[in-house]
C-alpha cells in the first residue's frame, strides 16, 4: 500500500494528465458509440456547407476509434506507472490524443466554429503538456 502512495506522489502530474485523458477521450468515444445516429446527424449538419460533408461518417468512425484507443492506452498507462514506473503507454496515449485534437481543431476551423475551436485549444494545451511530462 505504501508503494502505491509513493508512486501516486512521485508521478502525480503524469497520473493526473492520464486521468484527464481517460475521462475526456473514453467518455467521448463511448458517447459516440452509444449515440452514433445523434452524433452523425449533428456532424452532417455541422459540416453541411464544407468540402468535408461527404466524409462525415468516415471521419466520425476514425475519431471514435481514435478516442477509444487514447482512453484505453491512458488506462494502461496508469497501470504501467504503478507496476513499473514507466510512462511509455501514457506517452503514446498523449501523442495520439494530440493528433486527434488537431484533427478536431481542423474540422472546427473548416466549419467556422471558432468557439468550438477555442475549446479544443484548451484540451490541446493540457495534452501537449502531458506529452512533455510523460517523455
Amino acid at each position: 500500500m505504501e508503494h502505491l502512495f509513493q508512486t501516486a506522489t512521485k508521478f502525480a502530474p503524469q497520473l493526473l494528465i492520464l486521468a484527464f485523458l481517460v475521462i475526456t477521450f473514453l467518455q467521448s468515444g463511448i458517447d459516440k458509440l452509444t449515440d452514433w445516429n445523434g452524433n452523425l446527424s449533428f456532424l452532417k449538419e455541422h459540416f453541411d456547407k464544407t468540402f468535408l460533408k461527404n466524409t462525415v461518417p468516415l471521419m466520425l468512425g476514425i475519431i471514435t476509434f481514435s478516442e477509444l484507443i487514447v482512453g484505453v492506452l491512458a488506462i494502461l498507462g496508469i497501470i504501467q506507472v504503478y507496476t513499473s514506473g514507466l510512462t511509455t503507454l501514457g506517452l503514446y496515449s498523449a501523442i495520439i490524443a494530440a493528433k486527434v485534437l488537431l484533427a478536431l481543431l481542423f474540422g472546427q476551423r473548416i466549419a467556422k466554429d471558432y468557439v468550438g475551436a477555442m475549446t479544443i485549444t484548451v484540451y490541446f494545451m493540457v495534452t501537449v503538456f502531458g506529452v512533455y511530462i510523460l517523455m
